[in-house]
């Protein structure tokens, strides 16, 4: 299989493509990227929209993400979405013209995993801007077709690529079995903890209480519908005394937690604050090695689930965006051109935190 975001190579009719590629820590430049032949099931996408994801930042700042370390330059960015420009001699869904948002992972289809639909897990994945394989921030790339999702005519390229991380909130509910009878309880509420939070209204979700150490992201997640918002401390000595105050907003049993974050001591409100049968999904992985009171969970039968991106939920998702049960643009809250300057502010202020909750560039 081709696909554009493997090889590099000359493309055939010469046209400059230009990319925003990551060449040192804190350092990007616009420069050509020349794209792979199309191949028949291929189809060539003009970028219209990309967010600024938290692997992105981290990469930018750190030159890796966990595990994922930046050796040469790369192309960055995979939440996008465009218009079709070009399609392979075998492409049968797809049209010029048609606008698609991309779902950023090419797994292998062939390992038992990719077998038993958990593709996600494909070791031979490669992801958009996750090294050494590069990504969409570009004028075009070239992608599988079954990747790509036609957009309703409701909704827009903007929110077409915000279904890359609005997916992660579906996959983690589904995980969560999110139901109408699951109160739920969000830790961290930064864009993926309110991504979560519409992801489990969505779903169900009867009552949700989201905690955060910052009250601008509180008000937020206010705004966007929780039941009940509390601030809480860095100190893990306060665990106990939190837990309580989580415990008696909800009003009843915490069935699952969401951390959103993924450090020693949102991982521990977490499992503390879940109840005897309850579920805790970790999303957040702010660290690569956590200590936590597993023992203290275990004995009270508290389920501990991961999850690593999504599987299957494009489809959902744009369901989700269309019929309006979940509305992804208050989370947009900052636009960048496609420009060497632009680039640069928009991951400087990605990269600040603060106010920004998700940066959208508009090519």
């Amino acid at each position: 299989m081709s696909g554009g975001i493997v090889e590099v190579k000359e493309h055939k009719d010469g046209e400059e493509n230009m990319a925003a590629w990551l060449v040192g820590i804190k350092t990007l430049k616009i420069e050509p990227y020349h794209l792979p032949p199309l191949g028949p099931h291929d189809v060539k996408v003009q970028i219209k929209a990309l967010g600024i994801c938290g692997s992105d930042v981290h990469h930018f700042k750190n030159m890796r993400c966990a595990n994922f370390i930046v050796k040469k330059p790369m192309v960055i960015g995979h939440e996008c979405a465009g218009i079709i420009e070009e399609v392979g001699s075998q492409v049968k869904t797809l049209a010029v013209g048609d606008r698609v948002a991309l779902e950023p992972g090419i797994s292998c289809r062939r390992c038992n995993l990719c077998k038993d639909g958990r593709y996600n897990l494909c070791p031979e994945m490669k992801f958009f801007g996750s090294p050494p394989t590069n990504g969409s921030l570009a004028n075009k790339v070239v992608h599988p077709e079954y990747l790509c999702f036609k957009l309703p005519d409701n909704v827009s390229l903007e929110e077409g690529a915000m279904c890359e991380p609005l997916s992660v909130g579906v996959h983690a509910c589904r995980r969560a079995n999110i139901s109408p009878e699951t109160n739920v309880l969000i830790v961290g509420a930064g864009p993926i903890g309110l991504i979560v939070l519409l992801a489990a209204r969505a779903f169900g979700a009867p009552r949700i209480v989201i905690v955060d150490v910052d009250d601008c992201r509180l008000s937020i997640a206010k705004n966007l519908g929780a039941d009940e918002t509390i601030q809480v401390s860095t100190n893990i000595q306060d665990v106990g005394e939190e837990v309580v105050k989580l415990q008696s907003a909800m009003g009843s049993g915490i069935d699952v937690s969401f951390d959103c974050v993924g450090l020693n001591k949102t991982m521990s409100t977490a499992l503390n604050a879940t109840r005897s049968g309850g579920k805790v999904c970790l999303i957040g992985l702010a660290q690569s090695e956590t200590t936590v009171p597993l023992t203290p969970a275990a004995v009270r039968e508290v389920d501990v689930i991961g999850i690593f991106r999504y599987r299957n939920t494009w489809p959902l998702c744009i369901e989700l965006l269309k019929t309006g049960k979940i509305d992804v643009k208050p989370l947009i809250t900052h636009r960048f051109g496609f420009s060497q300057k632009g680039v640069e502010d928009a991951f400087e202020t990605s990269a600040s935190g603060r106010s920004a909750i998700k940066v959208m560039f508009n090519l």
